[in-house]
């Protein structure tokens, strides 16, 4: 979805323009056939709250989409109103206390770019554009949240239009219930958030990046390695691997050991990256780069031009897991060889969290993060790799602690993404701020 210009319209369906509306609060190509009766193109807070009364009265049910980086496009749902939150973009920053608003539809790159400017950081996502309210409701795991907390954590509180158009703010101390639940549901938040206020931190003095690219025969060794060095690596860097067909800089099919860090001082940052020069397989590496300047607009941009090119149509699937990884290694040369063409990727993310989270809805993760990024172009490409990442998943279901909802594809292949206890709070919380059902809520799922 690029960013959205002018000001915004209402679309009945039938209306000229009405699919141009729908789809364009998409960045995945993919038509999911579903089709909203109406789209409000919100341009503030009454616009809001009159789109859901409006729900209300035809008996509508509602759902919202701020960036339209949805996978599954969850936000797409059959004879529903779709508020499109895109154009409200607001973002006010309080340099002394710390602390910034901003609205749900401003692109996580502009947010890093008015902040940088200031000297300061939040932990926004790894792709410019990805809208910052739904990356904070699914948790967000983003630059620096294995050192800084996940987004959600660093939300000091939210403005949410609740299912009887009242507008209300939630945080620890103000219906703190309706706090809880916003950090961690996604997309089956039942109110629509049209302010956060965050808490933000002094930005790193230095933002690296570390570079390894392995041809694919390799992969086995190179994934023992990784899986073995994860729990010691320093909480600044962000140690990930790609498994890519056309991989950077060899353009054949292998393993970009990518790392990048955010730290005080080159020196910090050089010994927080020492592993991957100590890696006991770095001799077979096609590309060694030393640890290079890295500045995170740059990297946000280049990756999400490399990876997550306009018009590619796209199914994603993921798991959390905390076992060792030989097991998974014969399911993982399974994954790479029946890989689609690029820009089809797969994540391999040390993550290792802390031992404990504050109280709030998100409540599944693991030591390890696997995600499977399937995107194709054609028709004919589609029919012989749509179900790629959704197959593999279901394979690799014994192993899994449960999913991400970042990554979800949960109409396809329903998976538990909050721990029982957490999912019967929350619906009992649901039940009690949206009690008729208006708003919509995932596609499935399997707590």
């Amino acid at each position: 979805m690029g960013k959205a210009i002018g000001r915004g319209s209402t679309f009945e369906r039938g209306q000229a323009g009405f699919d141009a509306a729908v789809l364009g609060t998409s960045f995945n190509a993919r038509d999911p056939g579903r089709r909203p009766a109406v789209v409000v193109q919100a341009n503030d807070v009454d616009d809001v709250i009159a789109a859901v009364k409006r729900a209300r009265a035809e008996g509508l049910t509602l759902s919202v989409c701020s960036g339209g980086h949805s996978w599954p496009q969850n936000h797409i749902r059959d004879d529903s109103l779709l508020i499109d939150l895109g154009r409200m973009t607001a973002m006010t920053v309080d340099v002394d206390a710390m602390t910034a608003t901003v609205e749900p539809g401003r692109h996580c790159g502009d947010i890093d770019a008015m902040l940088a400017k200031r000297g300061l950081f939040f932990p926004v996502a790894h792709a410019w554009t990805v809208g910052i309210g739904g990356f904070l409701l699914q948790g967000g795991f983003g630059w620096e949240t294995r050192k800084m907390g996940l987004g959600c954590e660093n939300v000091l509180g939210l403005d949410v239009v609740l299912a009887d158009g009242s507008l209300v703010h939630a945080s620890e101390r103000e219906n703190p219930d309706l706090y809880w639940a916003a950090r961690g549901s996604g997309p089956g938040f039942f109110g629509v958030v049209v302010r956060f206020h965050l808490r933000l931190h002094r930005r790193p003095k230095v933002i690296g990046l570390k570079l390894q690219v392995f041809r694919i025969e390799h992969l086995e060794e190179v994934l023992r390695w990784a899986d073995e060095a994860g729990p010691s690596v320093a909480r600044s860097v962000e140690f990930q691997m790609v498994l890519n067909r056309k991989a950077m800089v060899i353009g054949a099919p292998g393993i970009e050991v990518v790392a990048p860090v955010l730290a005080d001082s080159w020196r910090e940052a050089r010994e927080a990256t020492a592993f991957l020069r100590r890696n006991p397989v770095v001799k077979k590496a096609s590309v060694n780069l030393p640890l290079l300047p890295a500045p995170l607009g740059f990297v946000m941009k280049t990756g999400e031009k490399s990876l997550f090119m306009p018009g590619v149509r796209w199914r994603a699937d993921n798991m959390w897991m905390d076992g060792p990884i030989e097991p998974l290694l014969p399911h993982i040369r399974e994954i790479a060889a029946t890989q689609p063409p690029s820009p089809s990727h797969v994540l391999w993310l040390n993550w290792n969290p802390p031992p404990s989270r504050p109280d709030m809805a998100f409540s599944v993760e693991g030591r390890t993060y696997l995600a499977l990024y399937g995107g194709v172009r054609t028709d004919a490409d589609e029919a012989a790799h749509g179900d790629w990442a959704g197959r593999h998943m279901r394979a690799l279901e014994p192993y899994a602690k449960g999913i991400q909802l970042a990554d979800e594809n949960l109409g396809d292949r329903p998976a538990r993404f909050l721990s029982d206890a957490n999912m019967a709070r929350l619906d009992r919380v649901r039940a009690a701020y949206d009690p008729d059902g208006l708003f919509n809520p995932w596609m499935g799922r399997a707590n």
